[in-house]
């Protein structure tokens, strides 16, 4: 079984803030497999499913997105998941609006989430789909803006960036990384997204 883990913060005031949309993304996996995610194990929610061909796991750590580790730690020891097949969804704010970065290793990038998984498990051999929120405009204080509930527009292209994720999640299962990669990641168009 593979473990897919959205990183976000709980409670209803971050239920719709760009930093949430790796909770939002797992929330979608689990509409469309006709699953919840709902059931408490491990400090976190989760929901087991079959989405596109296989059983997985779907998993929103309730601890808060930068001390996400211990608890997906928690997740892989509980269920015996291979932490090299996990995929790890997260908001980023280095990328635009609407893009996608999916890779199969590599640094936190200075994300405070992935930087807490990584330290955890002592490894950063594991599937992460980054989803660009960086504003078009300048937003003042990043942490104000990633924490702040999104407007209606925004909402509506968020949703839309849900789906692709949620699109590419199913790539990743079907194809591997590497496809979903070649489909889904764009050329970077700074140094910063290019180290992401």
């Amino acid at each position: 079984m593979r473990l897919i883990v959205g990183l976000g913060n709980p409670g209803m005031e971050y239920a719709r803030t760009p930093h949430n949309l790796g909770f939002m993304v797992v929330d979608r996996l689990a509409e469309r497999a006709g699953a919840r995610v709902e059931r408490p194990e491990a400090r976190s929610y989760v929901g087991r499913a079959h989405l596109a061909g296989h059983d997985v796991l779907l998993a929103k750590p309730q601890t808060y997105m930068n001390l996400s580790g211990p608890a997906v730690r928690e997740l892989l020891e509980r269920f015996a998941c291979d932490p090299a097949e996990m995929i790890v969804l997260v908001d980023e704010a280095a990328l635009p609006w609407g893009t996608l970065r999916i890779r199969e290793r590599g640094s936190a990038g200075g994300h405070n989430g992935l930087k807490s998984v990584i330290g955890a498990l002592g490894s950063d051999e594991f599937i992460r789909v980054r989803i660009g929120i960086r504003p078009e405009h300048e937003v003042g204080d990043l942490a104000d803006y990633v924490l702040r509930p999104m407007r209606k527009a925004e909402l509506q292209r968020a949703a839309e960036m849900v789906d692709l994720a949620a699109d590419a999640v199913e790539v990743i299962l079907t194809e591997g990384a590497g496809k979903a990669m070649s489909r889904f990641n764009r050329r970077p168009q700074s140094k910063e997204e290019e180290e992401l």
